[in-house]
């Protein structure tokens, strides 16, 4: 058995960044890693994936973008060398094929389990992150065999699918990216549209994520939302991160060919039934977008280009069906892009709730010594985010060593108070 003071179970950009925050503070620890760093971003994205924020925000603790193109967005392979590289230069603690197999309480903390021997540590902090398992609804299991069912995670390029119709169900960045090209491949594409977030890639001259910091919605927090459960369920963004900074939202999606339904809720052998409610969707995040769009012109000062006129075009849309059809319609593969889940089976300590999350005020759990990070809204809007991980963990940092200290901790002690103790 091996001893370590703080064990990071996760070795991607929020495992590294909460590794190179205790290092600088002394904690003597260790990163377990299931495959290689950055694992996730080699194997469960498709081929032509870029990064929804531009390079340079991809800024992590002792860490930033310096090539040439700070405008631009890194590609998924691309960004795994950026994270090995900021591994490298931390000199991050990180054991590669250590695939966790079970967290448990011990006398003097915590014993790990791992692929490659067992570990002992005084706290644990669990950095799987937001993306972990692709989530499929339940109904899914009634679509007939002959219908190919994916997830994005499986997902790699148009070429994989069989020829003949796509229904992508989901319309978060992800959806909306794979629908535009598996459309541009020949087949005919329907999205199944449920909440969405609308944005425009570029608004007065400016990159939106330029926006989003400049105004500070990305450090809203956990305290100063109305509906903080609703606020961590929200979709991504609808935006790509292409070469060309183009808009991608539905709108452009329909312009493409792509038909737009209503939200799939059940199914009926090879009929996949439908919510009544795009109008309803659609029109909410219409009113979203000029609201954020409103408080950007607010913000703006007498250099700022002015606003784009189709940024928040309206979206026009045949009337939704009921149902599909999909053997009718010659629909022969369905991709699941409708968010993801948590998959916590390897945590044997009482921090799980009925949902299956970790049950947590800030990232600090009801287990002393048991810490999270990377998860949705954690602490602040940005606290998933890349370039928001790094602020959560100077602040977890700080937590750890107050508790390897000896110190009780409040959440208070280690950044803003959260009102919900629930993922």
């Amino acid at each position: 058995m091996q001893c370590t003071d703080t064990i990071i179970v996760g070795g991607g950009q929020a495992g590294l960044a909460m590794s190179h925050c205790l290092a600088r503070r002394g904690v003597d620890h260790v990163v377990l890693e299931r495959g290689r760093i950055a694992q996730r971003w080699r194997t469960e994205r498709w081929d032509s994936l870029r990064l929804l924020s531009p390079n340079w925000m991809s800024r992590l603790p002792g860490w930033s973008y310096h090539g040439n193109d700070p405008d631009g967005f890194m590609t998924a392979v691309e960004f795994a060398g950026y994270l090995e590289d900021y591994a490298r230069a931390s000199e991050a603690p990180v054991v590669e094929g250590a695939a966790v197999r079970s967290v448990r309480r011990a006398s003097a903390g915590y014993r790990v389990e791992t692929a490659c021997g067992v570990w002992q540590a005084r706290a644990v902090v669990i950095a799987t992150g937001h993306c972990d398992r692709p989530a499929i609804p339940a109904f899914a299991r009634r679509l007939p065999v002959a219908v190919k069912q994916i997830t994005p995670s499986e997902y790699r390029n148009p070429a994989q699918l069989p020829w003949g119709g796509v229904l992508v169900v989901g319309a978060s960045a992800t959806g909306v990216q794979i629908a535009e090209e598996v459309q541009r491949s020949g087949r005919p594409v329907t999205i199944s549209v449920g909440r969405h977030t609308r944005l425009p890639r570029r608004y007065r001259g400016k990159d939106i994520w330029c926006w989003l910091e400049r105004i500070g919605v990305l450090d809203d927090t956990a305290e100063s939302v109305a509906d903080l459960r609703r606020s961590r369920g929200a979709p991504s963004f609808q935006l790509v991160g292409s070469p060309d900074r183009r808009t991608l939202d539905l709108a452009a999606l329909h312009e493409a060919g792509v038909r737009v339904v209503g939200r799939t809720v059940g199914a009926d052998g090879q009929v996949l039934r439908l919510q009544d409610d795009l109008t309803e969707t659609t029109a909410s995040a219409q009113q979203a977008l000029e609201r954020l769009l409103a408080r950007i012109d607010a913000a703006t000062g007498p250099c700022d280009s002015p606003p784009e006129p189709d940024a928040a075009r309206h979206i026009r849309l045949a009337p939704a069906p009921a149902s599909i059809d999909l053997k009718a319609e010659h629909i022969r593969t369905v991709i699941w892009a409708v968010g993801f889940r948590r998959d916590y089976s390897w945590l044997q300590v009482p921090v799980i709730d009925a949902a299956g999350e970790i049950i947590h005020d800030g990232g600090i759990t009801p287990c002393p010594g048991l810490f999270v990070i990377g998860l949705r809204f954690m602490r602040r809007r940005r606290s998933n985010f890349i370039d928001g991980v790094g602020v959560d963990a100077e602040e977890l940092a700080e937590a750890v060593v107050l508790h390897l200290a000896g110190t009780r901790l409040s959440p208070s002690m280690a950044g803003p108070r959260q009102r919900c103790l629930t993922a």
